[in-house]
């Protein structure tokens, strides 16, 4: 049969515990693993703090411990759900096995004939982008809910200076913790 090539998208922002289990998973059923970033051309906002770059940073120091080849690639959003599938084949190397929850990306692959597979969700009232960046936001303990990889590279580019700055107001009334999710812009298929 070959070479089997799993592809997982998210946005990753940040990448957690619980992406950090499904890669592990994903690594003992494929040979290769592709991470691909959705929304890559989104940052500085609550919805998406980080840039693709340092998304990049945070995946492959957290995972390169892995026994397989990965392959971490940034995917800008192309806002046309008909041709996604299309657009993410010319971005990644081949693959044949798609790893995703995500009602719409299941759909736009399995009408092009690929075959996807329902990933784990582990603990995902705490590991889960938005409560994440709640906490970061509001000074709340969240190095807890990331591998120590991603834990250095948010330290080491000021990530929770960013996302404390990018949720101030210009008014007098602070922000209430539940009014900082869903600020921000883009944002696309996985949290």
């Amino acid at each position: 049969m070959g070479i089997v090539r799993g592809l997982f998208l998210g946005r990753f922002q940040p990448y957690h515990n619980g992406h950090h289990a499904v890669v592990e998973q994903i690594a003992k059923e494929v040979d290769e693993l592709i991470i691909g970033i959705g929304s890559a051309q989104w940052s500085h906002s609550f919805d998406n703090p980080f840039t693709a770059g340092e998304r990049v940073m945070m995946i492959r120091r957290a995972i390169k411990h892995l026994p397989i080849i990965t392959y971490v690639l940034p995917i800008e959003d192309i806002q046309r759900n008909s041709l996604y599938v299309a657009h993410i084949k010319t971005i990644v190397p081949p693959f044949q096995v798609v790893y995703s929850n995500n009602p719409l990306i299941r759909r736009l692959f399995e009408e092009e004939g690929i075959e996807v597979r329902r990933t784990a969700m582990i603990h995902r009232n705490e590991y889960w982008g938005v409560e994440i960046r709640r906490r970061m936001a509001n000074g709340e303990p969240w190095e807890h809910l990331v591998p120590q990889a991603v834990v250095e590279v948010i330290h080491e580019i000021g990530g929770v200076e960013r996302l404390r700055q990018v949720t101030e107001t210009d008014t007098t009334v602070s922000p209430k913790p539940q009014d900082l999710i869903g600020r921000g812009g883009g944002g696309e298929m996985g949290r």
